[in-house]
């Protein structure tokens, strides 16, 4: 099973780079099946750029999941902080085999759903 997850584009592009190998998130989808995640890219790109495979999910302690996390985070400290505020547990999903689209998807004429506001399910 995949997933959809909305990412704002400049973090998108350093997965694919290779400087962001996690995708955090306050709260996280539930199924375990999830092997896989397209990215949507949000505006002004609103497109799905790409995809990776889910090698796993850390859900720990907000300040753990920084020291685990942070090399390869992708993003400040000072944002990471100011994401996970007023939260004490956080999520991080640690990302296998990056790959960028040659061409852009369209959301809505591929899988005919409107962006996530977090993730979406996609079950072919």
């Amino acid at each position: 099973m995949k997933v959809i997850l909305s990412i704002k584009p400049q973090f998108a592009e350093r997965i694919f780079e290779g400087s962001k190998k996690f995708e955090f998130r306050r709260s996280i989808f539930k199924n375990p099946d999830v092997k896989k995640v397209l990215v949507y890219a949000s505006a002004p790109i609103s497109k799905i750029i790409g995809e990776f495979r889910i090698d796993e999910v850390i859900n720990t302690e907000v300040d753990a999941l920084w020291k685990k996390t942070k090399k390869y985070s992708g993003i400040t400290e000072d944002y990471y902080k100011e994401y996970f505020k007023g939260k004490e547990e956080g999520y991080a999903i640690k990302i296998d085999k990056p790959k960028r689209y040659k061409k852009n998807k369209c959301i809505i004429e591929t899988y005919g759903i409107r962006p996530p506001q977090s993730f979406a399910y996609i079950k072919h």
